[in-house]
């Protein structure tokens, strides 16, 4: 049967129709197809940056944890000598960091007696030693507890189980903790039985201390007194002699009498012991001075006095 005219256009018309919704359709299609990908980049961007924040707050709090373990052991031991001989005196040591690098002299040796004694060792950056401490670290920092002082009676004991007269050192005032330092190295290199110094002005034992010292403050008794010129008082009701150091004194340093028990008094630098401590002494001397400077540092002064006391006690 022929087809007329108008079914011929009516056909035409339906297909032409069915196009148009098939092409509609497929714009539709695409354009959410392509919407679904931005949502995916898009939500594929704010997972990146939640697992990044994520990165971030684990490490902040990785760092929160460390830093509260280091403040548990508020003090730091700084420098290979140092920590070497901190090593070697059995102290308690929390962690030790060293500088990541190549490996050259005694920090091997650290390393090995760390490593023996079970000791964490933890490599970090250059730049994260020097955040812990203005000293020159030398690519090493022992996280240590607060410095262990002694009792007064300690020192004494010490010299009794020697069989020695106590030979001890009373620091009056010394604020300089490179001063202090060097005063307890000289100590121990001279056999001192133990040093005194007062809670109040006077600088304690701290890093810098330690790092002078060379690791001697492993090594000497250090008492800390609420009451300097009370703790004299009983170290000369035990027998012993307190002569201290000062400008005005009459006697000289070797023409004194320094053997027997002894504890000697090292004022602060350029002002010398306080009134009530000068009082207190038994003997004054002093040290000669031919200069235009009349004030020796006070680690010098001590060094002097204290090989003074050690030859003629020999």
């Amino acid at each position: 049967m022929r087809q007329s005219y108008r079914d011929k256009r009516s056909r035409q018309a339906r297909i032409n129709k069915e196009k148009e919704e098939n092409l509609k359709n497929k714009k539709s299609f695409n354009k959410k197809t392509s919407g679904d990908r931005r949502t995916k980049i898009v939500d594929n961007n704010t997972r990146d940056r939640r697992n990044e924040n994520i990165r971030d707050r684990a490490k902040n709090f990785d760092d929160r944890i460390d830093t509260t373990l280091e403040k548990d052991y508020e003090d730091i031991v700084a420098g290979r000598n140092a920590v070497l001989e901190l090593l070697k005196s059995n102290k308690d040591i929390n962690k030790i960091f060293i500088e990541r690098g190549e490996k050259h002299g005694s920090i091997n040796e650290i390393i090995a007696k760390a490593k023996e004694d079970k000791i964490v060792l933890v490599e970090v950056d250059k730049s994260k030693l020097d955040g812990m401490t203005n000293e020159n670290h030398q690519g090493v920092v022992a996280i240590v507890p607060p410095f262990n002082y002694c009792e007064v009676e300690d020192i004494l004991e010490e010299a009794a189980n020697k069989k020695e007269d106590p030979f001890i050192l009373i620091l009056d005032g010394i604020e300089d903790p490179h001063n202090l330092g060097s005063i307890i190295r000289t100590a121990e290199t001279a056999g001192v039985h133990g040093i005194i110094i007062p809670k109040r002005r006077n600088v304690a034992v701290n890093s810098t201390v330690v790092k002078v010292s060379t690791g001697a403050t492993s090594y000497v008794k250090v008492a800390r007194v609420n009451n300097l010129n009370e703790t004299i008082r009983k170290l000369k009701d035990s027998g012993l002699w307190v002569i201290g150091t000062d400008g005005d004194a009459k006697t000289m340093y070797y023409n004194q009498d320094l053997k027997g028990p002894l504890a000697i008094i090292i004022g602060s630098e350029g002002f010398g012991m306080s009134k009530l401590v000068k009082e207190n002494a038994d003997i004054l001397i002093k040290i000669p001075m031919k200069g235009k400077i009349t004030s020796l540092n006070a680690s010098v002064s001590a060094g002097i006095v204290i090989y003074e006391a050690v030859k003629q006690r020999i």
